[in-house]
């Protein structure tokens, strides 16, 4: 039975990171992407407006 006890966890492990790969493909895309996209769109274009900005006034 040493064998059985020394073969749980890492079975534990591995299903709960099969549980949270799929988590994570299954939560890319759908009705959140758009916004989660224009949300990164708009901070990207802020940071590239600053770092003109400051390139600007050096």
């Amino acid at each position: 039975m040493d064998y059985v006890s020394a073969l749980v966890p890492p079975v534990v492990m591995a299903v709960f990171f099969i549980g949270v790969v799929r988590v994570i493909v299954k939560t890319q895309g759908g009705a959140a992407k758009a916004k989660e996209d224009a949300a990164v769109d708009a901070a990207l274009a802020r940071s590239e407006g600053v770092h003109q900005a400051a390139a600007r006034d050096a």
